[in-house]
Order: structure tokens, then sequence, then C-alpha cells
């Protein structure tokens, strides 16, 4: 199993990079001081020693192809001790370079390993877009000594190389914003992973990367809003039938189906939404709740807009308030609860991309309040039920505190009854809607909206 740097959505990490910023900087490189006093005491030959024993492990790893090992020899920005301790042991020794370049077991993978040393030197003094143009060489050399192997023994190795230049581009990046200066990183680690894309897209047992690798082009796409960069990537994935999609790795099914699932949302395809988030949710790791509340956030706005409700359980288990007052309007029927929702929590609305799919609600809601005066007028008058006098209507709304005049109900209705919502017709001179006797409010079934 991956470790939690590089789970993609199985683990919360991936998903929730802010929390993983904080873990970070809990466990941040030690200050200027206290590194200076470390390597006060650490030695020319211990420090020698400290990197002779990275290369050697570096190499041993390849030898006897243990990917596993490789992989944490890479981890960058995990805050590891032996990378912490080799970040010190460079600065005090200063000629592993040379190191590197003489010896026939090291200097095979040299553009690799002086890059690597180069980036984990400036990682470890802060110095981020330097950090970053340095392992985006090491990086380049892995790729290239990757695609030379055969098997795809070192694919948990690359898998993290793909996800440290994202998370090494993001943080050189507000470096860069803080200086005054555009951020770009970000977008050159997603040029560096298209690349790495075309290498694992083909035949051959490589190919099982490729949806990792998709994941994290999707995360930098989503990041730098260029969501329509994502299409291209879906159609290799989905048309070039390079895999059969269930024998890819069941934590990066997840996070594809979440990814794809929030295009949709976008695209407000919300069938197609609706089978990928619930695809997410259902295979997604139960003991995740920080994923499950993510795929929440955009499955419910979508389940909403076909009809169905969500518990108020599901909603206090995931910590989903802001959606309390929506669904509390759509079954009281009243369009000044939505509208308060939505003005409540509208920022939070818009960063998720949800507030246009919420406002459409509203049909909704006038459907509920129409088909409860329905309700309240079969218990007094059965045979008059079916003749809904818009001045009722009028009523009703102005007790809910919502200012309407008749001729703005007329027009309500009448989109209703058009959008299929309502079944009926409306007469015009004398202001009353006339619905059906049998079934006049249709379910929705799962469908949006006029779909």
């Amino acid at each position: 199993m991956r470790n939690q740097e590089t789970t993609p959505f199985g683990v919360a990490v991936e998903l929730t990079d802010r929390g993983k910023e904080q873990d970070c900087r809990r466990k941040a490189w030690r200050t200027a001081a206290e590194r200076e006093a470390a390597m006060a005491y650490l030695s020319m030959g211990e420090a020698h020693r400290r990197i002779t024993e990275y290369l050697n492990r570096f190499s041993d790893s390849v030898a006897s192809q243990d990917g596993a090992s490789l992989k944490s020899l890479l981890s960058l920005s995990s805050n590891s001790p032996n990378l912490l301790a080799l970040a010190d042991s460079l600065n005090v020794f200063q000629d592993a370079n040379r190191l590197i370049r003489q010896s026939d077991r090291y200097s095979q993978f040299g553009d690799i390993l002086v890059n690597f040393f180069r980036a984990l030197q400036c990682y470890r003094l802060g110095n981020l877009v330097d950090a970053y143009h340095a392992f985006e060489k090491s990086a380049n050399a892995f790729t290239q000594e990757f695609r030379s192997w055969d098997s795809a023994w070192a694919l948990e190795a690359l898998y993290v190389v793909a996800y440290e230049i994202r998370i090494i581009a993001e943080r050189a990046d507000r470096e860069l914003a803080s200086n005054g200066k555009s951020p770009e990183k970000l977008k050159g680690a997603g040029s560096f992973l298209m690349k790495v894309f075309g290498v694992l897209a083909g035949k051959g047992p490589k190919r099982v990367g490729a949806l990792y690798v998709t994941c994290q082009l999707f995360k930098i796409y989503f990041k730098l809003g260029t969501v329509h960069l994502c299409r291209s990537v879906i159609r290799s994935i989905e048309t070039a039938r390079i895999f059969d999609f269930e024998e890819f790795p069941k934590r990066d099914r997840v996070t594809y189906m979440y990814y794809t699932g929030r295009l949709e949302v976008f695209n407000e395809n919300f069938p197609a939404a609706d089978q990928k988030l619930s695809y997410a949710l259902m295979h997604c790791n139960p003991q995740r709740e920080a994923n499950i509340r993510m795929i929440l956030k955009y499955l419910i706005p979508v389940k909403l807009s076909m009809g169905i409700l969500p518990t108020r359980v599901l909603l206090e288990k995931y910590n989903l308030f802001e959606y309390g007052n929506v669904v509390q309007s759509l079954t009281r029927g009243d369009p000044r609860l939505l509208r308060q929702a939505l003005q409540e929590h509208e920022d939070r609305f818009l960063r998720s991309g949800v507030y246009l799919v919420l406002e459409k609600l509203e049909l909704q809601v006038y459907q509920r309040l129409v088909k409860k005066i329905y309700f309240i007028q079969r218990q007094k008058d059965p045979n008059k039920a079916h003749q809904i006098k818009l001045e009722v209507i009028v009523k009703a709304l102005q007790w809910l505190e919502v200012d309407m005049d008749v001729d703005e109900v007329e027009c309500i209705m009448a989109i209703l009854i058009n959008k299929g919502l309502v079944k009926g017709y409306f007469a015009h001179k004398s202001k009353v809607a006339v619905v059906s006797k049998q079934d006049p409010f249709p379910r929705l079934n799962g469908k949006p909206v006029g779909s």
C-alpha cells in the first residue's frame, strides 16, 4: 500500500491538501538556529558516511528492483529524519557531486542524484523556486531511466516523483506570488506530468500507472482553473482503452471518478455527475470521512437537482450543515429560506462551483409550495382541489415574507407547467391554474428538472 504522501484518494491527505500543508508545518524543517547547532556537531566524516549510505541505498534499490525503498528516497517534502539528516550532511560535505561522478556505481544515475541533492538543499533552506528547478531536472532524468526499465517495478517511485513535483510547484508558486512575481511552476509541473503520462499510456504493465498521473494532472488543472485541459487526458483514458478501468487500483479509480464527476457538475450533465460521484462514494474507504465529505459536497447538489433529499443524519455526520436550510426549503416549499441559505453560504458554494446548481432548485421549491396548497384544498373541498387560484399562492408567499404579485406568480406557474413539474393548464382570464386530477405533481425520479 502507498504511504500517505502518495495515496491519491484512499487516504485523506491527498484530497485535503490544506490539512497536509498544516501537518507539514507541524513537522517542518528546524529553525535556522537549530540547523546551525545540529551542523556544528556534524563532523565531515559523519556527513560523508550519511551521503554514501544514501547513495548505496539508492543504487541497491535499483539493482534489486525494490520500488518501496526507492520511493522513500525521493519523498522530498516528507520531512523524513533520513532526508533531514542528508540535507545537513550535504551542507557540511560539499563535494557530493564529485563523489557521484567519480563512482561507476553512482554515476549512471548522476543526473537524478546531483539534481535531487540540489533540490533537497534548496528545499531545506526554504528556497522553493530553486528547489523546484532542481527537482524538475531530477524528475526528468528519473523518467528517462524509468522508460528504459522493462518492468513496472518502479511505479511507486514514479508516483512519488509525480506527487512531489506538484507539491513543490505549488509551494514555489506561493513563494513567487509573495515576491510579486508571476506564479508559473505549477503550469510547468503539468507539462512535465503530461510527458510522464505519455510514457505510461502505452501497452505493457506500466500503463496501470496512467490513472494516478491523470489524477495529479486533474489536481493541477483544477488548481489553475484550466479544467478544460482535463478533456484530452480523459479521452486518452476512456477512448484508447489502454486498460480495463476496474483493473486500475481502487484509490486511483475513486479519485478519477471524483474529479470527472466534478467536471460533469460544471457542465450541468447531472446524470453523468451522479453516476461518477456515486461510484466514488461507493468505493471510497469508509474510514476516510474527509474524503467522503468532499464527494458529498458535489453529490448532494446533484441529488437535490434530481429531487432526492439527503437525511439530516447524513448532513450532521459529515459536517455538511451548509446544506441544511437548502434541504429545509425544499421540504417546506419556502423560497425565502432557500435564498437565505444561498446568501449565507454564498462564498463556500461559489468556491465549490455548485452555487448555480443550488440556485436552480427554486423551481422545485415553488412546485412543493403549490403541492402543499393543493393538499390543503383537497382536505377542504376534494372536488375543487385541482383548481388553484393564483391569489391563494400570492397569500402563501406573503405569509412566507416573499413579496410577489399575481403576474409574477402566473409566470412561475407557466414555467412549472412547461418544465413538467406540474401537470395541467392555465386559465388566464380567471387567474386559475387547473392541475391534472391524476398525478398533478410528477416525481423527478432521479432526472434533473426539464430533462
